[in-house]
């Protein structure tokens, strides 16, 4: 008993090294915590306005018919909504496409295993709601009598108008995203959520004079990327005035979580950098003078900043052209100058590091290396290949199994995670010898395995919930392997550290799916 306690702090120390740490050191919003927002001070918040037009919109999105400050809007374009969706779908700069019912977003009720509907407050957002309590209204074309115009990467502290290309002394490069996400039109014609109606996002329009405002869900959304891997995600809510020519667009990126079978909004910032370089690339956009920045004030979630992208498009006739070879061009460069470069570390990596190695060191590395098994190796093969397996696998089938819906592709592959892998763990841990190793190289595969997905998929960016429920498992599995392992079998096959780690394995990913965790 006293060695399972032991095992079980290295564990728990581990998971902190692995997992915890480097989350709360690397992680944009891991201390932040999704929270209902108080009561609004004001009923009807300020709305964002232009000169020439007398609609406006509220600058965030809600999840429900109520000024919650949930989703900043992050770009807005003077335009047509159909000219914007031609230069994003037909431009060579990404390859977005509109969203369908079929590739709905997947949200905690989506897979639930009670049943009901899908609701929009369940919806996981890495970012925390917003708390400020007054909406600055600003206009397209505002200026600070103390701020100058500036180019699109950049901050000012008093809300000016800047151009898309220059940096301000006050800020750094950043641009306002967000959050929260769903999917309606889509690229899988065949698939068919049915009534899903989790990611709704909703947008306060106010038509102007002598009319009132309105709640209204968003006119298109488009994505670029993988259902069941990380996409982009956008929103478009279209002026109710013709004469009122802009669009509001709400950005983001997000991920499938395999482990609580959910799509994870995990930053707003690269979205829209996209968004913005997609309309920038085009050949009769001038960067100069059709691509600024202005400051709405509602920077206070996620890595948003306040600063919107705005693009002019007004009386912009869209011709189909052909773009990206120069981009192709850099990439090629690019690529070339990766290998260089590779090369050069390779010539540089010194000869002779045991040099730098006392006796004792490597008395120490010569008794780790006797401890080494071949069990080990596998064990961290079998681990890694079966986590990053189904990521590549749901990715392939969304693509190649058109016949599959998305529920029964997730219904294949869940159980390779909830099931394959501790069972794997344990088969191999059966012929290792020390309940410390197994234990150790399980929990410490399981961490790897957890951060080179996240590393493919760009993740940079954890809600605290998300890493407390890594480490648990991680935790989990490492009890598994050591009461595998033939030490700790060798008085009964069915040990304290295995049943523990059996038993908190089946309540933290079943208590994820009720949404507990």
């Amino acid at each position: 008993m006293r060695r399972s306690l032991v095992i079980a702090a290295v564990l728990l120390a581990l998971s902190f090294v692995l997992v915890g740490g480097p989350s709360m050191l690397l992680s944009l919003s891991t201390g932040q915590l999704t929270a209902e927002d108080p009561a609004p001070k004001k009923p009807t918040p300020e709305v964002v306005s232009f000169d020439d037009s007398e609609s406006g919109f509220w600058e965030y999105l809600s999840p429900r018919e109520g000024f919650q400050k949930r989703s900043p809007i992050n770009v807005i374009v003077r335009g047509d909504v159909d000219d914007i969706e031609r230069i994003l779908t037909e431009s060579g700069g990404g390859d977005w496409s509109e969203i369908n019912e079929s590739e709905e977003e997947a949200v905690p009720d989506t897979y639930a295993l009670t049943g009901g509907e899908n609701v929009s407050e369940n919806e996981t957002d890495s970012a925390a709601d917003a708390t400020n309590d007054s909406a600055t209204n600003t206009t397209a074309d505002a200026t600070n009598d103390s701020a100058t115009n500036t180019t699109a990467n950049a901050t000012n502290d008093s809300a000016t108008n800047t151009t898309a290309n220059a940096t301000n002394d006050s800020a750094d490069n950043t641009t306002a995203d967000e959050p929260p996400a769903d999917e309606r039109r889509g690229r899988i014609p065949s698939l068919n959520w049915g009534e899903a109606d989790g990611g709704v996002r909703y947008a306060y329009i106010d038509p102007g004079p002598n009319e009132s405002g309105y709640w209204t869900t968003e006119t298109l959304q488009l994505e670029d990327g993988n259902y069941y891997g990380q996409r982009y995600h956008i929103r478009l809510y279209e002026s109710p005035n013709e004469d009122d020519d802009w669009v509001a667009m709400q950005t983001h990126s997000e991920h499938f979580d395999w482990f609580t079978l959910q799509h994870r909004v995990h930053g707003s910032q690269s979205a829209q950098r996209k968004v913005e370089s997609n309309f920038m690339a085009h050949p009769q956009v001038d960067v100069q003078d059709d691509v600024s920045r202005i400051y709405l004030d509602n920077g206070n979630s996620s890595d948003a900043d306040g600063w919107a992208t705005l693009v002019e498009l007004a009386g912009f006739l869209v011709i189909p052209t052909l773009v990206g070879i120069r981009s192709g061009r850099r990439a090629a460069d690019a690529a070339s100058d990766a290998g260089r470069s590779a090369e050069q570390v390779r010539q540089r990596t010194p000869d002779a590091i045991d040099d730098h190695l006392t006796d004792v060191d490597r008395r120490r590395i010569a008794a780790a290396y006797d401890r080494v098994e071949v069990g080990h190796l596998l064990l961290v093969v079998a681990v890694v290949a079966l986590y990053l397996g189904v990521r590549a696998a749901g990715i392939f089938l969304e693509h190649r199994a058109e016949f599959l819906t998305p529920h029964q592709i997730a219904a294949l592959l869940y159980p390779v995670i909830g099931i394959g892998i501790p069972v794997a763990t344990y088969l191999i841990a059966r012929g290792l010898t020390r309940r410390l190793d197994a234990a150790v190289v399980a929990a410490g595969s399981l961490a790897v395995a957890v951060w080179l997905d996240y590393g493919m998929l760009g993740v940079d960016a954890l809600p605290l919930e998300v890493v407390v429920q890594r480490m648990l498992v991680v935790v989990a599995l490492g009890l598994i392997a050591g009461g595998a392992a033939k030490r700790a079998a060798r008085d009964s096959k069915f040990n304290d550290m295995l049943l523990v780690g059996t038993a908190m394995w089946l309540l933290v990913l079943v208590g994820t799916l009720f949404g507990y965790l």
